[in-house]
């Protein structure tokens, strides 16, 4: 079997409340979804799906600990503008952990912490636009 595409991304916050009313800030739509401890949204040009859940249902790592710092995989989504982006999601409350930075043939990204310590990444990425072009 083939990995097929993302389907769900999800990041944790200890306060789960205040990151549903940042993420639905962020995305400019309520969640879809939602029960308590868990908000999904979906989002973009293939409703690529966000989850959202209250820390408390986070996993231990392995020796039992919980992370402290920024954490998760970093999923870029991909964005028109990563400069503008970025200015935006500062602006929101989100830090800078790596700086806009040109990869080469197109692609740029970079990478901020939400305020509640996920990993966020943006991306222009010429690729995703020459996938969209072909779908018209």
């Amino acid at each position: 079997m083939t990995l097929r595409g993302m389907a769900t991304v999800s990041y944790f916050a200890a306060d789960w409340a205040a990151a549903r009313t940042w993420y639905t800030r962020v995305t400019g739509v309520e969640p879809y979804f939602l029960r308590e401890g868990y908000a999904e949204w979906r989002l973009g040009d293939h409703q690529a799906e966000l989850g959202l859940i209250d820390a408390r249902f986070r996993a231990p790592g392995p020796s039992g600990d919980t992370p402290t710092g920024p954490v998760g995989a970093v999923l870029y989504w991909h964005v028109d503008d990563v400069e503008a982006e970025v200015a935006r999601l500062v602006g929101l409350g989100a830090t800078p952990h790596e700086p806009v930075e040109d990869r080469g043939h197109g692609f740029v990204t970079a990478t901020l912490v939400d305020p509640f310590g996920n990993l966020l990444g943006v991306m222009y990425n010429p690729h995703y636009v020459e996938m969209l072009a072909s779908r018209a």
